[in-house]
């Protein structure tokens, strides 16, 4: 998951024309690595760790890029239990961050409303941004968000590619 060079044009100081030169010089150019700054992270909260870790494997091998864009998961609350942790939940946004964005999945209404409530106060948890929660079946749409953001997508479309999962019927 590293991250890739890329190139910067430096603007020089502009130098004191001379009579002799007609042609200006070139302008040099710098690689500068930036590194982890390349996909969009996937989130999957769910009430439990099993089922989150599950659909993150599932989405992972289905991409079967070997590289696939950063997924983590916020499942069941600390100490092991069923139930949805805001403290998980900002730690799997963080892991998950490259800086280009945060895609967020839930399984059910209280996961949806906890992955809310951190949302309403994005800054006072250190969030990463942008972050985006996705109106998106749980199972399709992360298999759809995890290889929407592992081939480049940004977040808008990584968020469309999940809430599209409403529209793939399986019968």
């Amino acid at each position: 998951m590293g991250g890739q060079a890329r190139v910067v044009a430096l603007r020089p100081e502009p130098e004191p024309a001379s009579e002799e030169e007609e042609e200006p010089a070139a302008r040099p150019l710098r690689v500068l690595p930036l590194a982890a700054l390349d996909r969009v992270g996937v989130v999957l909260v769910s009430h439990s760790r099993a089922l989150a870790d599950a659909v993150a494997e599932l989405a992972v091998e289905l991409v079967g890029t070997g590289d696939p864009a950063p997924v983590t998961t916020a499942g069941g609350v600390e100490g092991g239990g069923v139930g949805t942790s805001t403290e998980l939940f900002v730690e799997a946004a963080r892991r998950a961050d490259q800086g280009m964005g945060v895609a967020v999945l839930a399984d059910l209404g209280s996961a949806v409303s906890t992955t809310q409530a951190a949302l309403t106060a994005a800054e006072a948890h250190g969030l990463p941004f942008p972050i985006r929660l996705a109106d998106a079946p749980f199972v399709e749409g992360a298999v759809a968000a995890v290889a929407t953001a592992s081939a480049g997508g940004d977040l808008a479309a990584v968020i469309e590619a999940a809430e599209d999962g409403y529209l793939v019927r399986k019968l």
